[in-house]
């Protein structure tokens, strides 16, 4: 909830991890936080979700799983999501090749059934600055 609560316009996440990993799961957490009038759910089959809040900013939120290949992505219009809000990626490794080099990316795995190990990479300023102030605010300090 914490990171959803940070997001801003233009922001990438790119999460990869294997099924059951919990990539859904989490996203539900940053829209959550980031303030989503809407439910989440995984957009396996249509694609890309699209979450509204309020002040009219969007959350984007592909799954990545059924594209075949980084160009059949480029006819999603990755850069005019990227322009109207957030966009978090499930299975981001299927179309790395199309998302900007600039993201955060969140690996998941599963370790137990109410246990997973996430690790954030920031790539780029801005998400060191987002991250720092993720672990500020998750962990004090």
């Amino acid at each position: 909830m914490r990171l959803g609560g940070l997001l801003r316009l233009g922001d990438v996440v790119a999460l990869t991890g294997d099924m059951g990993s919990g990539k859904t799961t989490f996203i539900q957490g940053v829209a959550q936080g980031w303030g989503s009038t809407d439910a989440v759910s995984s957009p396996t089959f249509v694609l890309v979700n699209q979450y509204r809040r309020p002040d009219g900013v969007k959350l984007h939120h592909m799954d990545a799983y059924r594209i075949q290949s980084a160009h059949e992505a480029e006819d999603l219009d990755i850069e005019v999501m990227i322009e109207s809000g957030s966009l978090l990626v499930e299975w981001a490794e299927r179309i790395s090749d199309v998302l900007p080099v600039e993201r955060l990316s969140l690996e998941l795995t599963w370790v137990a059934d109410e246990r997973r190990n996430m690790i954030f990479i920031p790539r780029g300023k801005r998400y060191e600055e987002l991250m720092k102030e993720f672990k500020h605010q998750a962990f004090g300090g």
